[in-house]
């Protein structure tokens, strides 16, 4: 019995396999794509909270010197945090270690 073919002479069989490779090599590499986007909207999601919490913190601390300070320690304080200023002849040491 002769095999059914289509107009371009392949068994219909093997462009319904093809169809069949094709779609699962999209479905694999979708995932694989899919994961590492994940993975990098993770790694976002960790700097934003991170983030966050280093803004809460400053909130607060900046809140007990509103509730606690004078005008003057919050002005000096801004202007040595956010202008790097200080006094004549003060000196400043830096720790180069990093730690």
């Amino acid at each position: 019995m002769a095999k059914i073919r289509n107009s371009s002479g392949f068994p219909k069989r093997i462009i319904f396999k093809f169809s069949i490779l094709a779609l699962a090599l999209y479905l694999v590499f979708s995932m694989i794509s899919l994961q590492s986007e994940l993975v990098e909207q993770r790694k976002v999601l960790k700097a934003r909270q991170k983030q966050i919490s280093e803004l809460r913190v400053s909130n607060e601390e900046l809140k007990s010197l509103l509730k606690n300070g004078s005008q003057k320690e919050l002005v000096e304080r801004a202007a040595r945090d956010k202008l790097d200023f200080v006094y004549i002849n003060e000196e400043i040491y830096e720790d180069i270690k990093g730690n």
